[in-house]
């Protein structure tokens, strides 16, 4: 294959994705206390939820090095596109440019180009299936480059969780001042901003009316939804991600949807039973 699309390990990939050779992961890493895991395969949500719910200790996660992004970019594929979370929220991004640039150092040049998700988890997902639609068009590289980030800027992130403490301890919510106390059960309805931080949409009381509202939200602002592709992703509660698709398709009708449970790094600040809607 002539190209390769390297997705950091926060975007999930589907079933067809994970049986195409075209797709790499480049693993994060998560840390509890003294537990250490890589972001891979072998991981076991179950394992990880049950240690996040046991520990006192807030879970810490870390972005994969330059040098492992080098190691990726180091293949037969003629073109790279690398698709990493948000650079407000992680240093992946700048750790998949500075790999560029030793791979070019030790090298020479290669068509390599790193996209800045603004977003996180299916964003990433779907950013990397629109990659792979615009090189099955026969487009070049630079027409994949100027598409792709044309729909990174169309792309809107939404999300739904029990709780945002692990987001709230690792400093993800910075400038957000009208979180309610969970005690009153208040949900906030939360997306990205066009750069790629967190913002508070809306909130409700209550998961369930907190769902219809972020489906609210998401018919709001979503255009020429019949030319898009859904994406849900859910941490242990599959059942209600089907009750969100329900929901977002009595609102509008999309090109095609799936459903994928969280990587590592997404179950980490989502947590369990939080929901992630990308479009």
């Amino acid at each position: 294959m002539s190209y390769k699309v390297i997705v950091d390990s926060c975007g999930e990939f589907t079933p067809e994705m994970k049986a195409d050779g075209g797709f790499e992961h480049v693993a994060l890493g998560i840390q509890i206390e003294d537990t250490q895991w890589t972001d891979d395969d072998s991981l076991k949500q179950e394992e990880l939820l049950l240690k996040i719910a046991e520990s006192t200790s807030c879970a810490k996660t870390s972005c994969p090095s330059p040098e492992r992004y080098m190691e990726s970019y180091h293949c037969d594929a003629e073109r790279i596109y690398v698709v990493t979370l948000s650079a407000e929220l992680s240093g992946s991004y700048n750790s998949a440019v500075l790999g560029k640039n030793l791979y070019e150092e030790e090298y020479g040049e290669k068509q390599i180009h790193v996209f800045n998700s603004r977003s996180a988890s299916v964003g990433e997902t779907l950013i990397a299936l629109k990659v792979q639609q615009c090189e099955k068009a026969g487009m070049t590289f630079e027409e994949v480059v100027e598409s792709v980030e044309c729909y990174i800027e169309e792309q809107h992130t939404y999300f739904v969780l029990e709780n945002l403490d692990t987001l709230r301890k690792n400093g993800r919510l910075t400038g957000i001042k009208s979180l309610v106390a969970g005690a009153l059960n208040i949900k906030p309805i939360m997306g990205s901003t066009p750069q790629g931080a967190i913002c508070q949409k809306e909130k409700a009381r209550g998961m369930k009316k907190a769902l219809v509202k972020m489906a609210d939200c998401v018919a709001a602002d979503v255009v020429n939804a019949g030319d898009k592709i859904l994406a849900i992703a859910h941490c242990n509660c599959e059942e209600r991600a089907k009750e969100v698709q329900r929901l977002l398709k009595e609102r509008f009708a999309v090109k095609s949807s799936f459903i994928v449970d969280t990587s590592g790094i997404s179950t980490v600040y989502a947590n369990d039973g939080g929901i992630i809607v990308v479009v």
